[in-house]
């Protein structure tokens, strides 16, 4: 049975109808159900005509009066879940498209990318593909609960240059009660590529996924601090409400420096004035942290385009008081905060 790019297919197991868009290797096609694109085997789909022709024709009934009352009410139609089967979660997934070599064996000439959304909460995101540490990619977009969103595509080579995938997410609808923001990102070898290919290659599966996060954050709370060691020593402990009445901040070990937690009046500043705002925010509570004897903070930067976490790195490296700093994935800020320890 000889398949072609644009024949109408059924599929064996479920019946439904689609369209073979490409061919993935000689076994499997990406084929568009609804709007809805995914992988099936060879062996798992038939013509429409063909399946006419070897379908069993139903018996025909004694006919018999049916009244309005004896009729059932119509079932609503399930809503299309995302066609990559995955545990629950946000994910990354990778849908290898095959090409021959001169020996006629399959090679990988290119990735489609998607996000899959195995929750039942929607997410607006933006996207960030970075090759050798530039950003050469960018996105902003929306993600329907159960569903699956194509990103672009990958070539093969592009491995060489140390990819890394990194996303902003947030809620479509706001929750006070969950996080304003969640970041997370995917930094691949092609080490690792070749071991899920492997791996795909041997349960004969069409794709392998990496999870970004499995639950939407709530929103963190503030930490407070015990300081009746300070008031045993004869220091003056102002309470809460009076260092506000001063327009006095406390310290923090956890500091936002996205912009609309500095301000609300932010949208006409450029860039240069937004990272100015940025700084001068972070100067103001590193001099906090060093003032009530700190041993550690957050810095959530953010990841953007890099340039407020270089800039922070640089003014760290010449702190005389900062013992080391760390940017490396965190549960709750992905790559997007900076972790202090002072001396």
């Amino acid at each position: 049975m000889k398949f072609q790019q644009g024949d109408k297919v059924v599929l064996v197991h479920s019946g439904e109808e689609g369209e073979i868009i490409d061919f993935l290797n000689k076994e499997m096609a990406l084929v568009d159900v609804n709007g809805v694109r995914f992988p099936v085997y060879m062996d798992q789909m038939d013509f429409p005509y063909f399946k006419q022709f070897t379908a069993k024709k139903a018996q025909p009934a004694s006919v018999q009066k049916t009244y309005v009352d004896q009729l059932k009410p119509e079932k609503k139609q399930a809503q299309q879940a995302s066609a990559f089967r995955l545990e629950p979660g946000v994910w990354l997934s990778f849908l290898p498209v095959y090409d021959k070599d001169v020996f006629d064996d399959d090679i990988v000439e290119y990735f489609r990318l998607y996000l899959v959304n195995q929750l039942s909460t929607a997410f607006t995101f933006t996207y960030w593909l970075r090759l050798a540490g530039n950003v050469d990619f960018e996105l902003k977009n929306e993600l329907s609960p159960g569903g699956d969103f194509y990103l672009h595509d990958l070539e093969f080579e592009k491995l060489n240059d140390a990819p890394r995938f990194d996303f902003e997410f947030s809620l479509k609808v706001p929750d006070k009660k969950k996080a304003t923001h969640l970041e997370a990102g995917i930094k691949v070898k092609a080490k690792q590529i070749f071991q899920r290919l492997e791996e795909i290659r041997l349960k004969q599966e069409a794709h392998f996924s990496f999870q970004l996060f499995d639950t939407y954050p709530d929103k963190p709370e503030e930490e407070s601090m015990d300081l009746s060691g300070l008031a045993n020593a004869g220091y003056r402990i102002y309470g809460e409400g009076k260092i506000h009445r001063q327009n006095l901040s406390h310290a923090r070990s956890v500091v936002d420096l996205h912009i609309e937690k500095i301000t609300d009046n932010w949208s006409h500043l450029s860039n240069k004035q937004i990272l100015d705002l940025q700084l001068k925010e972070f100067e103001k509570f590193y001099e906090l942290a060093l003032l009530h004897h700190l041993d550690r903070m957050i810095i959530i930067h953010g990841i953007g385009k890099g340039r407020l976490r270089e800039d922070l790195h640089d003014i760290l490296r010449h702190k005389k008081e900062v013992k080391s700093f760390v940017n490396q994935y965190h549960a709750q800020f992905g790559f997007g905060a900076t972790e202090i320890w002072f001396k």
